[in-house]
């Protein structure tokens, strides 16, 4: 004898509800983190400094980059030297800061 074994022929799916976690503002507005202001003064000239632990050069453990952003991303830009055209895919995580030339674009300040 065969032991008996009750299968459902529907199954009841739980879907977890959306978390929505606060942050105090507008959607839809952008928000101040770096690679956010590296997009909008994307193409402007600057010097780009960048510190590693490990030594780039012989003796040397930093990158200084004179170009212009061409993409920013959450975790990395790519930087286009201006000299030579050379580009430069950098980890945000060992970027110190630039210089820019000109003013640089910025997010509104005005509460709405």
């Amino acid at each position: 004898m065969m032991p008996y074994y009750w299968t459902p022929t529907t199954q009841q799916q739980m879907t977890p509800p959306p978390v929505t976690i606060p942050s105090g503002r507008p959607p839809g507005r952008e928000e101040s983190y770096i690679e956010n202001i590296l997009r909008l003064n994307r193409g402007k000239p600057a010097t780009f400094h960048f510190s590693f632990e490990n030594a780039v050069e012989q003796g040397k453990s930093t990158k200084t980059v004179r170009g212009v952003v061409e993409a920013a991303g959450r975790d990395h830009v790519i930087i286009r030297e201006l000299k030579s055209n050379h580009r430069f895919l950098f980890p945000m995580i060992y970027f110190d800061f630039a210089e820019y030339d000109e003013e640089m674009a910025y997010f509104n300040q005005n509460p709405s």
